[in-house]
């Protein structure tokens, strides 16, 4: 039971309480924006509501879900401030830097597995034999990092095979015409492509490339709205935890979502390593290696200073 002196501080204290929960709300966006792909712990948090939770405790009363097939075009729906918040592979926040986008490093993640796919009768069998030949990927996501890394183990160079930039609702289907030799992407696509179009794998990230993902905010909207920005990260991170011991259940919620079939999202979600984390001094030089990369082969304009776009949470 309370006694006296603890409840005279209880009541001396409520008006504090009020007005810092009314400076908060005053002082919180009215929307959080977060763009999403059909893929991983995102469209989870988006079912669950676990980021709405959060953020709603600090005076937001809305967030908008707003989606992309693939990274560059959310990078730079980020970078002009037409949304907050988004997920990404590891190439596109180093072209939207080498661009001067607006945003900055929050969390990162393990990248998920990619593949250089093939049709089953290519005479394709090694890396080596991929001069000369067209090779889909999606310029300036994940995939182009994982090109220039696959090709330079067999000791090729971009130039030495026909790259062809392509998203991957056009790569897939200029893969299943046959209008491309070979076709570099992401998984759930790989998985897709697997079964749906019969592709043979050449290679995969798997021993060649270890990157990361990312979580990346409007710099603006960081500097603005930096505890929203944590309690956002903290949501995932409790979807993070439960995805990483459930995951039947999450390839089950990838399905509903995408429509994919649950055996292809299971295969996806088995090979993946789920968790969350800051971003620290390993992952911005792993960043880094990829940046100066592709400035030495001419691929982006300029140098560019990884830790520079790193945010830094709040402490609390």
């Amino acid at each position: 039971m309370l006694n006296r002196r603890t409840a005279l501080a209880g009541l001396l204290a409520a008006p504090a309480l009020v007005s810092a929960s009314r400076s908060r709300a005053a002082n919180a966006p009215s929307e959080f924006r977060i763009g999403y792909q059909k893929s991983g712990v995102l469209v989870v948090a988006r079912q669950q509501g676990t980021i709405e939770a959060r953020l709603k405790a600090l005076g937001v009363p809305s967030v908008k879900w707003v989606e992309f097939q693939y990274g560059p075009p959310m990078m730079e729906a980020l970078g002009l401030g037409s949304i907050d918040f988004g997920q990404v592979g590891d190439t596109p926040p180093i072209f939207a830097q080498v661009a001067g986008g607006k945003v900055v490093y929050a969390a990162a993640t393990p990248a998920s597995q990619s593949a250089i796919l093939l049709p089953q009768d290519s005479p394709i069998r090694t890396l080596a034999d991929l001069k000369g030949k067209k090779l889909a990927f999606a310029r300036g996501s994940s995939s182009h990092n994982f090109v220039v890394q696959a090709l330079a183990k067999a000791g090729l160079a971009p130039s030495d095979v026909q790259q062809t930039f392509l998203s991957p609702a056009d790569a897939v289907a200029a893969f299943s015409r046959g209008s491309v030799d070979a076709w570099a992407v992401w998984d759930p696509y790989f998985a897709i492509a697997e079964r749906r179009h019969n592709a043979r794998i050449l290679t995969t990230t798997e021993g060649i490339l270890d990157s990361y993902s990312f979580y990346l905010a409007n710099r603006d909207f960081a500097a603005r709205h930096p505890e929203v920005l944590k309690a956002a990260i903290a949501g995932l991170g409790e979807t993070t935890a439960w995805a990483a011991q459930n995951r039947d259940k999450l390839a089950a919620a990838l399905s509903e979502e995408t429509r994919v079939e649950l055996d292809l999202q299971k295969a996806s979600v088995d090979r993946q390593k789920i968790e969350i984390g800051p971003i620290t001094d390993a992952v911005v030089q792993s960043q880094q290696t990829i940046a100066d990369s592709f400035h030495k082969l001419g691929i982006v304009p300029r140098h560019v200073t990884v830790r520079d776009i790193v945010w830094t949470a709040p402490q609390s």
